[in-house]
């Protein structure tokens, strides 16, 4: 069985630890926990691995988070994998910093990476895992703090909580999303 992760973010170094690139965070952890890298291909960054004989695709759309939908159409399409077994990780302003919550559908709820795949897939009933970055910012100030660096206390707590995504990751392949989401919904 194979699955696709896809981590939203935005290329280049100027975002690399911003708040909005944290899907990128999770599944660069995940490649050095599982060994393996990723490469340039069409539309994303692309790594696989096998686990406990699922075969998982891992990407990081190079279509910047707001065309993400892209990428992720092309890929589930390219490898034949049903969009039952996509999982979008991504950041969430209404969620407090470090809270998980996965889902199986739902709305983009203004996030503009799932407003685009919404479209791209012409659904809404695809499983998403939100990471909470918190909203601490002044009105008319949000663009601003998603492209920010996470502050030196958040980065302290955001290795564990990046080590807790790719435990639901590898969990949302093998027992199921109704299972994760079981366990690990906070």
């Amino acid at each position: 069985m194979k699955y696709l992760i896809a981590g939203l973010g935005n290329i280049g170094p100027e975002y690399a630890l911003t708040r909005h690139n944290v899907g990128f965070m999770a599944l660069d952890r995940l490649a050095v926990q599982q060994g393996f890298t990723f490469k340039m291909e069409r539309l994303a960054y692309v790594g696989d691995f096998k686990h406990k004989g699922k075969q998982i695709y891992c990407i990081k759309p190079t279509t910047y988070m707001n065309l993400s939908g892209n990428a992720i159409n092309y890929w589930l399409q390219a490898l034949k994998i049903p969009v039952e077994n996509l999982l979008v990780i991504c950041d969430d302003l209404a969620l407090p910093f470090g809270k998980l919550r996965m889902k199986t559908k739902g709305s983009h709820g203004g996030q503009n990476g799932l407003r685009n795949i919404e479209e791209k897939l012409g659904t809404q009933n695809y499983n998403r895992l939100r990471f909470g970055i918190g909203s601490d910012f002044a009105r008319g100030r949000q663009v601003d703090y998603v492209l920010k660096a996470f502050d030196e206390d958040e980065m302290i707590q955001l290795v564990d909580r990046l080590d807790r995504v790719d435990e639901i990751i590898l969990n949302f392949c093998t027992i199921g999303v109704e299972r994760t989401m079981n366990f690990y919904n906070e």
